[in-house]
């Protein structure tokens, strides 16, 4: 079966009205993470045409089709029908004509009908395909919204996730998933971050089992989707291993072609992983901000070597 998202699902998502009354919106897919608005196709013009793409008809492109000849129109519906779209969206409660709506029974393309705006619902509707198509894979770890930042943390199995996830919650923070996390491709930048539907809103604890965090500690305690801003990867403690002690230089791991900040976080007895992670977010952010506090030590001790080596002439 072809990969793609159902029309039925968009027809939900944005309350959509049906005028194709015979077609069943859960037969049809969207494979196109872009919106087309249909203009130049209405003059007969089909050269370079995303037929692919869900088409979006507003007042201009109506206005047009109402001020053609009844015969005209009917042209134009037919030739427009002989693509294979996969449905066709009316804007600002406008609504096809009657010969229309017939023709699209007959060729198998919805027709749908929305109350918004042209212009605010095709820039809904474009982030929305784009965040349902957009490329996915499925990794082992935890994501948390700490302070607006989606901490993504990894490790081995058993050494510390879910629990410092817990202590995360219990801080205030929210859960986005445990265990699985789908990571999906939105643009060249950034890449978001959610639960598969099966364990939404639970977490793993071994030695209890399974724990509702929604239930345990309220709606406010979760997140459907975050962008994943950084990724702290949990390993055992080794002394004879060497970790980064200043921070002057980022590592990153990359998904579906996109880099994420990555520090290596050491694991022993004794240490507060949330309270590193609320740390790490924090300063993750005042990075973006322009701010590096590895970096100033770096041209404090610059400064005092050039004072010294001044006192010393």
């Amino acid at each position: 079966m072809e990969e793609g998202l159902r029309v039925s699902s968009m027809k939900k998502r944005f309350k959509l009205r049906n005028f194709t009354k015979e077609l069943s919106p859960e037969e049809y897919l969207i494979v196109e993470p872009d919106v087309n608005r249909l203009a130049l196709q209405l003059t007969g013009f089909f050269e370079h045409f995303q037929e692919t793409r869900v088409q979006l008809i507003g007042r201009v492109e109506y206005t047009y089709l109402m001020n053609q000849e009844k015969e005209q129109r009917l042209k134009i519906y037919e030739e427009l029908f002989k693509r294979k779209l996969p449905c066709i969206i009316f804007s600002r409660k406008l609504v096809p004509e009657p010969e229309m709506v017939e023709l699209a029974q007959v060729a198998g393309i919805p027709i749908l009908g929305t109350n918004q705006p042209t212009g605010a619902f095709m820039a809904e509707l474009i982030y929305y395909l784009k965040l349902e198509l957009a490329p996915c894979i499925a990794i082992h770890g935890v994501l948390v919204d700490v302070y607006g930042v989606g901490v993504l943390i990894t490790g081995e199995s058993g050494i510390g996730k879910s629990e410092a996830a817990l202590e995360l919650v219990r801080r205030g923070h929210r859960l986005v998933a445990d265990d699985v996390v789908e990571i999906r491709k939105i643009n060249e930048h950034t890449l978001s971050g959610s639960a598969p539907d099966i364990t939404r809103h639970l977490l793993e604890l071994r030695g209890i089992g399974i724990i509702d965090v929604k239930m345990l500690f309220g709606a406010e305690s979760v997140k459907a989707k975050q962008n994943i801003d950084l990724v702290l990867k949990l390993s055992e403690w080794n002394q004879k291993e060497e970790f980064d002690r200043l921070g002057l230089h980022e590592e990153y791991v990359e998904f579906l072609g996109n880099k994420v900040v990555c520090q290596s976080l050491p694991i022993r007895p004794g240490r507060n992983v949330a309270v590193i992670a609320e740390v790490a977010a924090v300063n993750h952010r005042q990075k973006k901000m322009g701010y590096n506090a590895a970096k100033e030590l770096y041209h404090r001790m610059q400064a005092n070597i050039e004072k010294t080596m001044k006192g010393e002439e």
